[in-house]
């Protein structure tokens, strides 16, 4: 293991380490990347998951579109999706993503969702629509789908996955020694299963890790053990950076150092690709992974 100084958060509180700053958003191509979003009342988890690299993605043309609303059904200690009791989602949301990727004329899409636990398929038909309409519209886009926990609800999970996306995503968070803290409504076993599920269906599995959250580098390794008996392809790792005061704390900002180390580990372990460092997030440079 790496031995290097710890940035402990409650130091630095006021004042990240210099690998955490970004650039502010600006350009035409931010703005024109806005006003569609704007135009086209679309939800993006750049916005609602205060994304630090929203300026660099929106600058590229590129965005990760959020379907089934705004609102989710969970309350996990780390996100910054507003929670509560969503309002019924709208049926038109499929065509108007799927225009808005046309217009934006997106090489790699990439589409995520809130948890909606009310519902039956827990979404599922809105996601079939969704890349299947954006095939229809964009058929040289290539599409990612960043799906939630579908609560083992495997007719769900089989629906939602079989629109036509080239790569399916299911993030594990954190380790398993912290997943009642960090995803109190979520199962490390389930989410394994899942993954192993969507693999079997036939697609390129991908996964995304936060670092920071108070794991120790033997769990971090254990969960890309884990990751690669239930043979995900794909994995990202980066920094834990607090949304709010009344989300948890960063224990620590983990040194660039270790995100290399991470990222080898990754690659020994036998994963197609590993995207590790601090500003990485899990759609970032979604378009490298195929």
């Amino acid at each position: 293991m790496l031995e290097l100084p710890i940035v402990e958060a409650k130091e630095k509180r006021a004042k990240k380490p210099d690998w955490l700053r970004v650039k502010l958003p600006i350009g035409p191509e931010f703005k024109k990347v806005r006003k569609l979003v704007d135009e086209y009342k679309l939800n993006t988890i750049c916005q609602s998951g205060n994304c630090p690299n929203m300026g660099e993605c929106w600058g590229a043309g590129t965005a990760t579109f959020m379907i089934l609303g705004n609102t989710c059904t969970r309350s996990c200690s780390f996100c910054a999706v507003k929670t509560g009791r969503p309002p019924e989602y709208d049926e038109d949301e499929p065509r108007r993503v799927a225009e808005a990727i046309r217009l934006m004329q997106v090489k790699h899409a990439v589409i995520t969702s809130v948890n909606r636990d009310e519902l039956k398929d827990r979404g599922a038909e809105v996601w079939y629509q969704t890349v299947v309409q954006t095939k229809i519209e964009s058929p040289t886009t290539t599409i990612e789908t960043l799906i939630p926990d579908v609560r083992g609800t495997w007719f769900a999970l089989e629906r939602m996955i079989s629109g036509g996306q080239e790569v399916v995503s299911h993030n594990m968070e954190t380790v398993s020694e912290l997943y009642r803290k960090v995803r109190p409504q979520g199962k490390y076993t389930r989410s394994l299963e899942q993954l192993k599920r969507i693999k079997e269906f036939g697609k390129r599995t991908k996964t995304g890790v936060m670092v920071g959250l108070g794991e120790t580098q033997d769990q971090m390794l254990r969960l890309m053990d884990d990751l690669r008996e239930n043979d995900c392809d794909v994995l990202t790792i980066g920094q834990y950076l607090q949304p709010t005061k009344m989300h948890l704390a960063v224990d620590e900002f983990v040194h660039p150092d270790v995100f290399a180390m991470y990222k080898e580990e990754g690659m020994k372990r036998g994963f197609n690709f590993v995207e590790s460092g601090p500003l990485v997030r899990s759609s970032y440079h979604a378009e490298r992974h195929l």
